[in-house]
């Protein structure tokens, strides 16, 4: 009786390593990433005293002196200056205006000499109830605004989701270029890499050796390195328009670099392998005799390919499109390099918000939307691979 816990305690010790590595690099990132797109503590945590009144404001009213008195207490009891400068980000992104409304109501407390009696004297803005009802909406410390923003969506001052204005609408079409260029950049795998996988298929020996290894050198080497490769190989003067312009089929450089080709062709050259292997895994498994049979029963090659081999290998097609289509949407130093302005992917928008503008909300909401659509693309492709081909 005592062998078999003794063996699954066992068991749980060796798996121990491989569950810890699971939960602190992926599942602790990712829940990491996601309470950061819904937390908002930063107003709550500073404006502590404001929240208990405003609780009791109908939102309606002009503002009453204890609502004043508590938002000025809580003013003068902040000592942490960037916990400061993220509440106002905050508040100001709520209502246009708060930026110079707080800066000049702190500098006023800040005067000892001739406190002032209420916010009002300090300026007429905090008589207005919108400037309130922004700080009141903002007190919760969790928000659906920045999954909100990352398809370009609000809430209006009824609390109705609404679409952003124009001047504010960039992340949708940010995204729909994410899609389209990793969709081109999987149809320009699956041309180059189905006939690729079909002929390595076919070899054998030290041919078929030597047509993996070019696929696998690749996957050896920095992907940093790859893309400044091409970045030299693409330029005006690098070695394809010098070598096209030797052979007299174009007159003048092709502009192949900052500009959606470029990226194009990096990230097709980047991303082959995950196309190339899962084809060929397939395709070696598919019996040689099936093609001749074919063919003794009268098929021509092209029906034989479309009727036999094809269907066959649709499961790595299905397989290779998708490792290529996920690794292309989250893309972002071969487009950084590679491409124009036109060009960045959603990533570089992530890339701007976490670095740039500390804006780890947002930077949150928009890596929850490629997670979403990474596990959409999977489940559809759980579905349509869930029956095996040739079951009845």
């Amino acid at each position: 009786m005592s062998a078999a816990p003794s063996r699954t305690g066992r068991s749980l010790l060796l798996l121990a390593p491989l569950l810890l590595f699971l939960i602190g690099f992926f599942v602790w990132p990712l829940f990491s990433m996601m309470s950061q797109a819904v937390s908002d503590p930063a107003v709550l945590r500073l404006l502590p005293r404001s929240a208990e009144v405003l609780a009791d404001w109908d939102r309606k009213s002009p503002p009453t002196m204890p609502m004043q008195i508590a938002m000025m207490e809580d003013l003068r009891a902040v000592d942490d200056d960037q916990a400061l400068g993220d509440m106002v980000r905050r508040l100001n992104s709520a209502r246009p205006g708060f930026r110079t409304l707080m800066g000049k109501t702190t500098s006023a407390l800040e005067d000892t000499a001739n406190p002032p009696a209420d916010l009002v004297s300090i300026d007429k803005r905090w008589e207005k109830p919108e400037f309130w009802l922004a700080i009141a909406d903002s007190l919760s410390p969790y928000t659906d605004r920045n999954l909100l923003a990352a398809v370009d969506l609000g809430r209006n001052a009824a609390g109705e989701i609404e679409h952003l204005p124009p001047d504010q609408s960039v992340n949708s079409v940010i995204l729909a270029r994410t899609f389209w260029i990793a969709a081109l950049v999987t149809f320009a795998c699956a041309c180059i890499g189905y006939p690729y996988a079909i002929i390595a298929a076919s070899l054998s020996g030290w041919k078929r050796d030597l047509m993996l290894a070019a696929v696998l050198l690749p996957l050896w080497t920095s992907l940093l390195v790859r893309t400044a490769a091409w970045f030299i190989l693409l330029q005006e003067k690098g070695l394809i328009n010098d070598l096209l312009l030797m052979l007299g089929i174009v007159d003048a450089p092709l502009a192949l670099i900052f500009n959606r080709t470029g990226v194009i062709i990096a990230m097709t050259h980047v991303l082959l392998p995950f196309m190339v292997l899962p084809i060929y895994s397939v395709l070696i498994t598919i019996p040689k005799n099936l093609m001749p049979a074919a063919a003794s029963l009268g098929a021509p090659p092209l029906r034989a390919f479309l009727r036999v081999l094809l269907p066959l290998s649709l499961r790595g097609v299905a397989s290779g499109g998708l490792l290529v289509f996920i690794s292309a949407i989250g893309y972002y130093i071969t487009p950084a390099l590679i491409g124009g302005p036109g060009d960045q992917m959603i990533s570089a928008i992530i890339a701007f918000y976490a670095t740039g503008s500390a804006n780890w909300g947002m930077a949150g909401a928009l890596g929850v939307v490629l997670l979403v659509a990474t596990l959409l693309l999977y489940s559809v492709y759980a579905r349509l691979s869930s029956d095996e081909p040739g079951r009845s």
